[in-house]
């Protein structure tokens, strides 16, 4: 098994990519830790996990928060012992406008969701992993990140943000045995996100949600979007030993959509 005996901290995992990934490394040997807002998700996650075999705890905290940042923790050493892995995939949206129509209160939501939730987690973990020697920080950005599309400004600055948080981790912790490395998802419509995304750009171009999303695909060179697992073996991958030269990384996962 690729991550027996690790400790993995996985945010945002209730449900879609985040809990792909709590899956997927928990089938691979790794002890997992679930947060999230929503307390039924989570515990049906978890229940999920030990079903087949895997371990994982749970608690409902928002990541944003430092006192459930230092709770997230706090589990995890109770429950398992040192955390070696962690995952920044907690993250919202936001609103499907355009820039002059966004609201600062809008602005710092997303922002918040999605960038301040990753550092809080880092700046904590982060002393831990040089205490033991190593770790790895994989962090869930967007093709979002790197491409222009209208309607989204706050979602894309934030994910591109997280790539800068993710290169400055690396190049503070390679020394030190810490890698962290990021993954750009392309259109993942099994997600309560994505759903709701295209059910908003639909709305705001006055057209078929299907419709729009059928040429969407036609400029990702598979033609097709991808799915929560084949983010997961991502992940795995980057959280592994298996990708041990590989560091300050952003990774498109994407159909062969973006080249950048």
């Amino acid at each position: 098994m690729l991550l027996s005996g690790k400790v993995a901290i996985v945010t945002g995992s209730g449900r879609g990519i985040g809990l792909a990934i709590a899956k997927r490394f928990a089938a691979e040997g790794a002890a997992v830790v679930l947060a999230a807002r929503t307390e039924r998700e989570l515990e049906n996650a978890a229940e999920e996990i030990a079903q087949a075999g895997g371990r994982a705890a749970w608690l409902a905290a928002d990541v944003s928060l430092e006192a459930d940042c230092e709770r997230i923790l706090y589990t995890a050493k109770e429950k398992f012992g040192g955390v070696t892995i962690l995952v920044n995939n907690a993250g919202i949206y936001g609103p499907v406008k355009p820039i002059e129509e966004i609201t600062l209160g809008e602005w710092d939501s997303v922002v918040t969701s999605n960038l301040r939730s990753a550092f809080l987690m880092t700046r904590l973990l982060l002393p831990e992993f040089y205490v033991r020697g190593g770790g790895a920080v994989l962090n869930i950005s967007s093709i979002a990140a790197k491409a222009a599309f209208g309607w989204g400004a706050a979602y894309a600055a934030a994910k591109a943000a997280l790539l800068g948080l993710t290169r400055t981790t690396a190049a503070e912790g390679a020394r030190q045995g810490v890698r962290a490395n990021a993954i750009c998802p392309g259109p993942v419509p099994e997600t309560k996100m994505s759903q709701e995304l295209g059910e908003g750009l639909a709305r705001r171009a006055g057209r078929d949600a299907d419709e729009m999303f059928q040429e969407f695909l036609k400029g990702i060179l598979q033609g097709r979007p991808q799915t929560a697992d084949e983010i997961a073996a991502a992940a795995l991958f980057l959280v592994s030993d298996q990708s041990s030269a590989i560091t300050g990384q952003a990774l498109n996962v994407d159909g062969g959509m973006l080249f950048c």
